[in-house]
């Protein structure tokens, strides 16, 4: 496991460091979608509605709208909040565990001495074993304050996230409030039931039966060769293509050089292959546009540095990294550039 988070709960004047791990994980197969017709995966961009950019994660800030105005919120801002840069567990009530709604618990974590001594941490487990309680603590976690619960779990102490009063509906259901007449011999025979049904819980005994049955389905097509090349499907062919994500961008700026140097010669013949070049590299560098329409490759010389002009700004990153490329590769794509120009000059006389 993997600490998550560093902290240290507050227990009067006692100061207990811990680590914060996840007490669950989720054991459902991870399926991602694809399209039915080629095995291609179906990727998903954060793209701006006002100027059309698609934005680094890093470039994205929070904001809350409100009758008709939205108030932009920076991740500086939201960590000057106090409670969000928090790192304290604080207690501040020791109550019957009964009182506590099942309903409220959210999320456990295991919490783990962080010091060298862990004495205090074994003085808090040992208070909430001779009182039968558990502590009450607020904290914040992943940009969130939190109510919690403190409670013991084979000598461990586990941190339990509960939802906040407001975040528990009320039930409201009107057919409850109808006036229902139950028969003695009805109640007798369900009370029966119940009995025959009686046990003690073990959670061993139950097993997720959809992802077991899920897990056969996969092995079978496996074993009966009914599956794709992951390498092939979702990354030469995606960058082939100029569709879904370039996995590595220095073998899309390779291929791009070797289909500008072996159809040099025979573009610049044809006058308007030069065209056809250049907008396809753009492409294959550029996997966030749209793939390249026959009418772009009739566009003159000056309308491909019209386009060119106006590439977005994301585009700097391809050229960052084209620039980082081997020198043998950049003495190539200098000695292709001639032919994708010449086609332009030509025009220019015959005009």
């Amino acid at each position: 496991m993997r600490a998550i988070w560093k902290g240290a709960i507050a227990f009067g004047l006692v100061n207990v460091p811990v680590k914060v791990y996840s007490a669950t994980e989720d054991h459902d197969i991870g399926l991602h979608q694809v399209h039915g017709a080629d095995g291609g995966r179906i990727r998903y961009q954060r793209r701006c509605e006002v100027c059309g950019e698609i934005v680094d994660y890093a470039d994205i800030d929070k904001a809350y709208e409100e009758d008709g105005r939205t108030v932009i919120l920076t991740r500086d801002e939201l960590k000057s909040i106090p409670a969000e840069s928090s790192h304290e567990i604080e207690v501040v009530q020791f109550v019957p565990s009964e009182q506590l709604d099942p309903m409220m618990f959210e999320k456990s974590y295991y919490l783990e001495p962080d010091s060298k001594s862990p004495k205090a941490y074994v003085l808090l487990r040992r208070a909430l074993e001779d009182t039968d309680r558990v502590a009450v603590v607020q904290f914040a976690l992943r940009e969130k304050t939190r109510l919690g619960a403190l409670r013991i779990k084979d000598d461990v102490l586990v941190l339990q996230s509960l939802l906040w009063a407001d975040e528990v509906r009320e039930p409201a259901f009107p057919a409850l409030e109808t006036t229902v007449r139950i028969s003695a011999q009805e109640r007798e025979m369900s009370a029966a039931l119940v009995d025959s049904m009686a046990g003690d819980f073990e959670p061993g005994q139950f097993t997720d039966d959809y992802q077991v049955q899920l897990r056969k389905l996969i092995d079978a097509k496996i074993e009966q060769g009914e599956s794709l090349d992951t390498e092939k499907t979702f990354g030469a062919e995606a960058a082939e293509t100029g569709q879904g994500e370039v996995i590595d961008l220095m073998e899309a700026l390779k291929r791009s050089l070797e289909k500008k140097r072996s159809g040099g010669a025979a573009k610049a013949a044809g006058g308007s292959g030069a065209a056809d070049s250049d907008d396809a590299d753009t492409d294959d560098a550029d996997t966030d546009e749209a793939p390249v329409k026959t009418t772009r490759a009739k566009a003159s010389t000056a309308r491909s540095k019209t386009t060119a002009a106006k590439t977005p700004a994301r585009t700097t990153a391809t050229k960052t990294a084209a620039a980082k490329a081997p020198a043998t590769t950049a003495s190539k794509a200098a000695a292709a550039e001639p032919a994708a120009k010449e086609p332009a000059k030509s025009r220019r006389k015959r005009a």
